[in-house]
Parts: C-alpha cells; structure tokens; sequence
C-alpha cells in the first residue's frame, strides 16, 4: 500500500526520491514526503494529497543531501495530514513505513511513561520515539534500530535514516515487502523493483523477518535470528514502456488496450504450436480430489470463474475462498487438495497469510501471480506466472484476464490429468482460446460507443449488473470497476436471483447491464431481463449479433460482441465491462489511474 524509497547516492538525492516516488504511485497513497541528511544534519518536507504538492513544496524550501528516504501514505492511523505524513522523525532519527504495528498502543503508553510523547496520531511515530530513547541510552545506530525492531508486533516494512550518518541506512521486513537494490557505489531500498527501475536492475529481495544494514559499499543482511544471511542478488528485467503511459491519457486507458498482446503472451508461455499444452510438469492434478481456490478483489471473481471452468471441464470440485476469510472460518484440509493462490502483486496481505496457513496440509500450494519474484511465488510449491507485465492503474484491467486465461489453461490440464479430454478436444479448446486476442481486439473498437452510453451512465446514483453462470461472476467484477473508479453503486448479481430481492430496485432511473452471450443459458437470462424491462428499467443488454437479435425490442441500449466459444466468454466480455468503468469515470471527472482510499498492493490486513 504505503510506497518506500531510500537512496544512498553521490548524487543529490531529492529528485532521485520523488522521481522514484512517482513510480510507486499505483499503489495508493494521500500524502508523501522525504528526509535527507546533507553535511551531517538531518532534515525533512512532507505535504498532503499528491506528489506534485511535495515537487512544488521542494522548490520554495529545497532539501539537498546525498542520502535519503521517501514515502507516499495511505492513511491507516490518523487521517491525512502533514504531521501524520511520513517520514516520521523522532530527534536524529527518520523512519519510513508500510504496515501497522499492531502493539503500538503499548509502546505509546510506555514512551510516554518515559517522557517521549507523540506528535502525531500514527502508530509509525513509535518506531521513531523507540530508537531515539535507545539513542539516547547510547546505543549505535545499528543497536537502536535493531533493539527497536524486537520490540514490534504486525506488519512492516522499515526503511531508518540517522542524523550524522550519510553513509547508513537501515531496512527491515516482516509481513511487507522489501527490495535492495544495487549500484555502482550507490545503494538503493524500495518497496518494489519498480520505484527503483531507472537506477539500477540488480535486486536483492529480503525475506521475511531480515534486517539490513545498508552503506554505500554493501548490504549486511541478517535473519530474524540476527545472523548473517546470504540472500541472491537477481537481475529483473522491467520493460520500461509498459511503465509509461505511451501516449495514453491513462494508465487503465493503455492496459485495457495492452490485454490482446499480453493474453497472446500468455497462451505462447503455456501452450505449444502442435495444440498441447507446455505448463510445467509439477502441475500435476491426477489424484487431487479438489482445488481450493483463495484471492482477494479482482483476483477473487477470476477464482469465481475458474470454478465453473474447473468443475465443468475438468469435473474437478472446487471451492472458492476471500483470502480475508479463509483462515477465520477453520477450513478442513484435505492433504490430497491442491490450493491455488491468485495475486496479481504477489504481495497480498491476506492472501499470503492464507497460505502460509495451509501450507503442509494440502498435496500442493500453486501461485497464479504477475510478479514472479512476490512473497507469494517464492513461498509458493510451483509459481504460474500471467504474463501480464507491469500494471499501473489501480483497478485491475490485464491482469484479470491474463489471470483467467492461465486459470482456464489449468483447467484444461487438469481434465488432461484426469482423463476428461482427449488430445483432439485439448486442440480445439486452445485453438478457440487463441482466437481471444483477435476477439478483443474487435471488443475493443466498441469504446466509441461505449464512452457515449457512459454520459448516461455516469448520472445514476445506483447501477446493477446481471449475468448467468460464469457470467455472473463478471457482473460482479464489472460492479466492482464501476464503483472502483467512478464512485457509483453498482451491484452485480446473478440473473436468477433478481426476483429475490434486487428487483425491488428496478425503476427507470436504475441502468441494468446484461451481459448474456447467446449460450446454453441466454433464453433464460433474456426472461430476467425481461422483468426489469416490464418495470421500466433502463437495460443495457451485452450480447453477440445473435443474442441481440434473438432479445427482441425494449431494450435501452446494446452493445454487439463477437461470438465467441461460451466458456471463454468471461474472458472477452470483460473489455467492455472494462470499458463501461473508464468511461464512466472519465464523463465524472474522477481520478481514473488513482481512486481515492484505494490502493494497488493491499499489504496490511
């Protein structure tokens, strides 16, 4: 949630810190600032609200240092303001922090007791006022933030910076992540390798509990234990233009249109010229009774789907999991289950912790996940990469559907495994899946129309979405990304269910989008539809030419998709359910890449 930077440079570090502050932005945040140490004095600027108020903040009261921390806050203690915003300094020391201190009450009570009082309302303060009164017990640097350290409970990630000390930098990571990165006589910390992209690709990721103690000539990496640890220094390789906007307006502008490319990337990763399929042999489903299926948002709604792909395809039982749930509810494991954790940053608070907490109790723990090097993959028994690249926009567009193309090639493989499909029926499945990118492409060309139908939409106070089978679960995601970015309600319900209690809704100021490929079960989506309309509701029906033809007269709107097979119809009506979001947003006015109170990577529970 909460981006880190910090820099030991030989260069002025101010702009190196807001530069790489602007590429944490994705992740979410409502203030920001950043401390340096220039000839041995300790000082920082911190402003609320976005990173230009800090540029602009920089120019009136310039800070200049060759060795510095940056943060951007996504307020969890305290509200957004500048005595709340990071970093937090406590006499000669400045620290910078994601996560919470879940004890921070105690040590706040106990500070105090000793004459160390808060300024600010934040639990991150504490770290501050614990190694100062450790400091002023005469303690080294190193000591304080080591004996401070032992003393937190939660989630963080730590990045200390000291007065007097230019050529220091302390990190640490328990529940957060945190990357080293490193230069030619320079050293870098971020939250990921792309804050610090543009000044060095040599990455050292730290494990859970390490500490570090970084100069300009090195990292010393030490274990939860204190000992030292040897932990690999890896190449990552960031394709810069997925990084920029490129022309686009928006970040969520240009993924939605990267989604033919990047799912064409995906199926040549897992699949091969001759119709079979190239996942790795670990992957194995014979004799797996079920898969459980765990993840959070976005993620969570392609788990939905690939439920019904699973069962459908495969025969396989599934069940579907909230990360945030699942270790609450006492799940009864099966050791010849296989769970599969879906996260598009890898970094999941909750969907972590749900793995670690089945770990060893199921025949095999499988990532689906964008960032291979995440917490996730490496705890992981087998990581599936989605191919996705980088995404920005805090509303998930790409990488949900590169989530479910390599869900549905999984699924696939296990009705492989199990004997549920023979070669020939494995070929034409891929053969329709490879069609998808060509598919888009055409869904795409539909965002003309699209932004004309969102002026409307955008003057609704509540929008409902219906779908049937594993449409249902894109009704739910395409409610989800309206009211991500556009802050409108918007509920997604199963089509069945309508006469249940959503009807009660229905009146000529409420749009019904209906998404409804003519499939196995549109006749009946077509007759809930018809229900809204007999009660004057405003219906946007999504469907191929012959499903709109077959709908008849009543409707407000449609919108006419490509025919595509029906079990990957998910995966293409997602683009202009993608586009209904970005186009409603844009005739609002609200911030599109950046909605408020959310953030990209959910790294505390």
């Amino acid at each position: 949630m909460c981006g880190i930077v910090g820099v030991l440079g030989n260069h002025e570090v101010a702009p190196l810190l807001v530069e790489a502050l602007k590429r944490l932005e994705y992740r979410g945040y409502d203030s920001a600032g950043i401390a340096t140490v220039n000839q041995g004095r300790l000082d920082r600027r911190r402003a609320v609200g976005k990173l230009v108020n800090l540029s602009d903040l920089l120019v009136h009261e310039p800070l200049a240092g060759k060795a510095g921390i940056g943060h951007t806050r996504w307020a969890t203690h305290g509200a957004a303001t500048v005595t709340n915003a990071h970093p937090h300094r406590a006499g000669s020391v400045a620290v910078v922090h994601n996560g919470i201190i879940e004890n921070f009450r105690d040590l706040r009570a106990e500070l105090a007791a000793d004459g160390y009082a808060h300024e600010s309302d934040t639990d991150t303060e504490t770290v501050a006022l614990l190694a100062k009164r450790a400091l002023d017990g005469g303690a080294t640097p190193v000591e304080a933030a080591r004996s401070t350290l032992k003393r937190l409970h939660g989630a963080f990630a730590l990045c200390f910076l000291f007065d007097g000390q230019d050529d220091l930098m302390i990190a640490a990571r328990k529940g957060s992540p945190l990357a080293i990165g490193h230069g030619e006589g320079e050293m870098f910390v971020g939250s990921d390798a792309i804050a610090l992209a543009p000044m060095t690709d040599r990455i050292t990721y730290l494990e859970e509990g390490d500490w570090a103690v970084i100069t300009r000539a090195g990292a010393q990496i030490f274990d939860a234990e204190d000992r030292l640890a040897n932990r690999p220094e890896t190449r990552v390789q960031l394709d810069s233009a997925r990084i920029e906007k490129a022309g686009y307006k928006h970040f969520m502008a240009k993924e939605i249109a990267e989604q033919p490319v990047v799912i064409a990337d995906a199926l040549k990763h897992y699949t091969r010229s001759n119709g079979t399929l190239d996942l790795p042999q670990d992957l194995d489903f014979k004799g797996i009774d079920r898969v459980i299926l765990v993840a959070c948002g976005t993620a969570s709604f392609a788990c939905h789907v690939a439920k019904y792909w699973f069962e459908q395809i495969a025969g396989l039982p599934a069940d579907i999991d909230i990360a945030s749930e699942f270790r609450y509810r006492d799940p009864v494991l099966s050791p010849a289950s296989m769970a599969i954790f879906v996260s598009q940053s890898g970094e999941t608070a909750d969907t972590l912790a749900a793995l670690r907490h089945v770990k060893e109790k199921v025949a095999k723990v499988v990532a689906v996940i964008n960032v291979p090097t995440s917490s996730i993959a490496r705890e992981s028994d087998l990581a599936l990469p989605i191919h996705a690249g980088v995404e920005v926009g805090v509303a998930s567009t790409k990488a949900f559907t590169c989530q479910l193309t390599t869900l549905a090639l999984m699924a696939l493989k296990a009705a492989q495994d199990r004997g549920r499909i023979d070669a020939a029926q494995l070929n034409d499945r891929l053969q329709s899946l490879r069609a998808l990118p060509g598919l888009i492409n055409a869904a795409l060309a539909l965002s003309d129309p699209i932004s004309q139908i969102a002026k409307v939409l955008a003057k609704a106070q509540d929008i409902l979405f219906l779908g049937r089978g594993s449409m249902y679960p894109l009704a739910l995601e395409g409610a989800l990304k309206l009211k991500e970015i556009s802050y409108i309600h918007a509920e997604g319900y199963a089509s069945g269910e309508l006469k249940h209690g959503p009807i009660a809704l229905i009146d000529a100021q409420v749009p019904v989008i209906v998404l409804a490929p003519k499939d196995a079960l549109f006749d009946k989506t077509v007759s809930n539809m018809q229900e809204v309309m007999a009660r004057n509701g405003k219906v946007l029906l999504l469907s191929d030419a012959s499903g709109i033809e077959a709908a008849g007269h009543g409707t407000w709107k449609t919108l006419t998709l490509p025919m595509v097979d029906p079990l990957w119809a998910p995966i293409l009506y997602a683009i202009p359910a993608q586009l209904l979001a970005y186009h409603t947003a844009i005739a609002k006015g609200t911030d599109v890449d950046q909605p408020r109170n959310l953030a990209k990577s959910v790294t505390v529970e």
